[in-house]
């Protein structure tokens, strides 16, 4: 199972598979695979939380 890392600008802010951090965030999990879109990230600016996908084994 893929993991994402997340971060708000430079700043790591948690490590886990999409259905960890969807129930941490309170977001479905298809937004944790929306937040890894470039295009959501130069929306973003630096100011909202982004993924980056981990590839695993």
């Amino acid at each position: 199972m893929a993991e994402y890392a997340i971060y708000k600008g430079d700043q790591f802010i948690d490590l886990g598979t999409a259905d960890y951090l969807a129930n941490k965030f309170g977001v479905p999990r298809k937004t944790i695979w929306y937040w890894t879109a470039p295009a959501y990230w130069k929306k973003s600016k630096g100011n909202a939380l982004v993924a980056i996908r981990i590839e695993g084994d």
